[in-house]
């Protein structure tokens, strides 16, 4: 008998697996964005199938998009009263949405710039409450390090211009904590340009010019990620080296350096399995990229009249000719 039972327990255990695991009347979870990304949207399915969580079969997504800012919170609203098993938040402007509107609902955010400083957890360690996820912060200079990268473009670029928008959290933060020192340390000027409409980007890369700035870096937001054409498009026009933080800018834009946020967005994917298996949130650390890219175009290199060193080019990990 011993044996029999054993031999059934292992087989069991052998057959088991996440997909089995996840069989039965399928779970609900609820995902907030501001843009929809299909990239980052794939890369995130892939690693809920990976764990055995698929969509339309034994996992329900509802997906809402806001338009602009301003709906997150109604959207938020709408989201909650589904009475999802978990809440995906796309960025730090829903994670504040969702964070606000409950806190005894899971919530899974993915690429916050620094969840602490938005108040989202009480440490990267130890979240608490009940949200946890994915950052894009990794101690160090945000600011610093993007300077360095464009001066090896521009060695003598001393008014490196910075666009934010005003609206996105993150910003203030990175401004109000890095700004005074980089300009210290680095003897550079960085003037600030805001814009929270496509108008406004007109306007800020104009403001650039004519206050003779030698480059720019572009923020990451929901506005210029869904205005990415119109951006590239204004660097070239004013010419105006820019460095820019997400892939997508690459097409036209002289360089791109920051995390892997399909990276992030495939991580996540465990994460949904955790929680949806019963992990608290709280119990859950904050993950942090481990995987950066740089992209270099030299086609927008050569029509600026910059030259990229080779030192640049042997750390990039593509270059666009």
């Amino acid at each position: 008998m011993r044996r029999r039972e054993f031999i059934a327990a292992a087989a069991t255990l052998l057959f088991s697996s996440p997909r089995s695991w996840a069989q039965g009347k399928p779970r609900r979870i609820a995902y907030l964005g501001v843009i929809r990304n299909v990239p980052f949207l794939d890369a995130w399915g892939s690693g809920l199938r990976e764990n055995g969580w698929i969509d339309g079969k034994n996992l329900i997504i509802e997906y809402r998009h806001a338009e602009s800012p301003d709906r997150l919170p109604t959207l938020a609203a709408d989201l909650i009263a589904l009475n999802p098993d978990l809440l995906i938040a796309a960025g730090p402007q829903p994670a504040v949405a969702l964070k606000s509107a409950t806190t005894s609902i899971p919530i899974l955010f993915v690429a916050v710039f620094d969840p602490v400083a938005l108040g989202l957890v009480q440490s990267l360690s130890h979240p608490g409450g009940n949200a946890t996820g994915l950052a894009t912060f990794v101690p160090g200079d945000f600011v610093a390090k993007r300077i360095e990268i464009l001066r090896e473009i521009v060695p003598s670029a001393s008014k490196i211009a910075i666009l934010i928008n005003p609206g996105n959290p993150m910003h203030g933060l990175v401004l109000n904590d890095e700004v005074p020192r980089t300009t210290r340390n680095l003897g550079v000027t960085l003037p600030i340009l805001e814009a929270t409409t496509p108008e406004e980007l007109d306007i800020a890369f104009a403001s650039a010019a004519a206050q003779r700035s030698d480059a720019i870096i572009v923020f990451g937001d929901p506005l210029t990620n869904r205005e990415a054409p119109r951006v590239i498009a204004l660097a070239a026009e004013h010419h105006l080296p820019a460095i820019y933080l997400f892939r997508q800018f690459a097409n036209g834009g002289l360089i791109v350096y920051g995390p892997d946020i399909a990276d992030l967005w495939h991580r996540a994917g465990g994460y949904v399995d955790k929680i949806l298996k019963g992990t608290k949130p709280s119990d859950l650390p904050v993950e942090q990229p481990t995987k950066f890219e740089m992209v270099i175009n030299l086609r927008t290199a050569k029509a600026l009249g910059v030259t990229v060193p080779p030192s640049l080019l042997i750390r990039a990990d593509e270059v666009i000719e």
